[in-house]
């Protein structure tokens, strides 16, 4: 079993779910962007309210959602269509379409917002796009089944898991070119997080059930952590302190110390959850639950959910402004992306 794992029924399996209740307010209102792959949409859930404020038609089965560092623009991969849907999220529109590479998985921006880094599971490639023209500028050979992609907080260097030949290839962001390639620890390497100081990486395994931590000063793998049934997403809260990962098969969050690599509880959520993001200030993280067309809301100082929210079909993806995006002609509206 790899780390991409398709649309199954999954018999015998019974997931608590939260039941949607009213939203309380938040005083840091951001937008989170979920990619709906089975209706070829992105919903939009304003994350004071917890509720969907639109739907956004994109290309082909879309994956991966990435959002530029100043919240302006939203990058989705179709992975059906061979390309990348950007959309202004100010105005909640796609603007362009840029063709890519075969299959196209997941994506990331640099810190500095010029550059994205686009997996392309079936050419085993990555293609980079200058986010200021929206053309692919270069594309950089990789390993076998390149599924997800992380850039350093530094922004020297972008990390890509390898799912089918179980390596993480290291790309230099300066020359655009892979250095060296790092063993997983793990069987099936699907999705991949970078602590805030840069010091770690996080990668889930998806066949051999666990988590890979690296050093990203020595390349080398320093643990590895054991988790629920297929993990699959990974997130890393903005303190840096833990680690969301979402396993499908259990239909549960494990919540990993990074100070202990320990797995200090685990939080039932809905049907093959897959993406995981947190809110700026990191109060809450987003799950999307494929099979149950929801997204969970976890309170992470409890860890419980707290509400369940309907979204479009299959979504897979999140990603959350880092605050929220002025509308047009408003007195905070910037130009800037």
């Amino acid at each position: 079993m790899r780390a991409w794992v398709g649309l199954a029924v999954l018999v015998g399996l019974t997931v608590p779910l939260a039941v949607a209740s009213p939203a309380a307010a938040y005083d840091d209102p951001a937008h989170a962007y979920v990619t709906n792959i089975d209706d070829d949409t992105v919903s939009v859930i304003d994350t004071k309210t917890n509720a969907v404020t639109t739907t956004i038609p994109v290309g082909d089965y879309p994956i991966g959602v990435a959002i530029t560092p100043k919240g302006g623009r939203a990058y989705v991969a179709d992975n059906r269509g061979d390309s990348v849907s950007v959309i202004d999220t100010k105005t909640n529109t796609v603007t362009t379409t840029i063709p890519v590479g075969d299959g196209p998985f997941n994506v990331a921006i640099t810190p500095k917002g010029d550059r994205a880094y686009v997996t392309n599971f079936a050419a085993d490639s990555v293609s980079v796009i200058d986010t200021r023209t929206n053309t692919v500028t270069t594309t950089i050979p990789v390993g076998d089944g390149p599924f997800d992609v992380a850039v350093t907080p530094e922004g020297d260097r972008a990390y890509i898991t390898n799912d089918l030949d179980d390596t993480l290839s290291v790309i230099d962001t300066k020359t655009n070119t892979v250095t060296t390639t790092i063993p997983s620890g793990g069987d099936g390497p699907g999705h991949l997080a970078i602590t805030p100081n840069g010091q770690r990486i996080y990668v889930t395994n998806a066949s051999s059930d666990n988590v890979s931590v690296i050093s990203t000063r020595t390349n080398a793998v320093i643990t590895t952590v054991p988790a629920g049934d297929l993990p699959n997403g990974v997130g890393i809260t903005p303190n840096g302190q833990r680690a969301y990962v979402t396993n499908l098969n259990s239909g549960t969050v494990s919540v990993i110390d990074t100070k202990t690599n320990a797995v200090t509880t685990t939080i039932p959520v809905g049907t093959w959850p897959r993406g995981v993001a947190f809110t700026p200030k990191g109060d809450r993280a987003y799950i999307a639950n494929q099979l149950d067309n929801t997204v969970s809301v976890i309170d992470t100082r409890t860890n419980t959910v707290t509400t369940t929210i309907p979204v479009g079909d299959a979504p897979n993806g999140v990603a959350i402004t880092p605050r929220t995006v002025a509308k047009p002609n408003s007195p905070n509206s910037s130009t800037s992306s």
